[in-house]
């Protein structure tokens, strides 16, 4: 599964807008509308968080792991691995509420629904994707802090840039630490 595609974040673009968070909303909302969906009942759900530690905004949502915790402890099979895209899908009539998801997710990606006391998480934007499309986090993300891009893809973007850094003098090559 090493052409799956992810959603990579580039820490450094990350402003902490929540463009992404809003874009999840809207998303997983009826309307698919800004207007609309802040007066929907139930409230639409997102499933991506913005968080701030020390100077460093990051959007955190489901990675979408390669062997996935969450569903490897699930006990009624509601979180599975989808062999089409890599996603972790999950089906919430499967989902007796445990939690056994959220306390082995090391990314804390599994969110509380509170009114059907089960668990909810990101579902990749399965269909948009399936479509051809972007997930929203990452259509959305003003700074283009969010990548969706396969390992090998992520890989390259790293390496352009830390060879950029190095370039523009923004880095301390080993050459420089004596390591070489």
């Amino acid at each position: 599964m090493e052409n799956v595609k992810r959603v990579f974040i580039v820490v450094e673009r990350c402003v902490g807008c929540k463009s992404c968070e809003i874009a999840c909303h809207i998303e997983h909302s009826k309307s698919k509308d800004l207007y609309k969906a802040i007066f929907e009942i139930p409230r639409p759900k997102r499933f991506n968080t913005v968080l701030k530690v020390d100077q460093y905004n990051a959007s955190l949502r489901c990675a979408h792991c390669e062997d996935p915790p969450c569903a490897n402890v699930c006990p009624t099979g509601a979180l599975q691995k989808d062999e089409e895209t890599g996603f972790v899908t999950y089906n919430p009539a499967k989902c007796i509420g445990c939690w056994q998801c959220a306390m082995v997710c090391p990314f804390g990606a599994i969110y509380p629904d509170y009114e059907t006391l089960t668990a909810a998480k990101c579902d990749g934007c399965i269909e948009r994707v399936k479509s051809g499309r972007l997930p929203a986090c990452v259509e959305a993300c003003p700074t283009n802090a969010l990548v969706f891009a396969d390992v090998k893809e992520m890989e390259q973007f790293k390496r352009e840039r830390s060879l950029r850094e190095l370039t523009a003098g923004q880095k301390v090559s080993i050459f420089e630490l004596g390591v070489v």
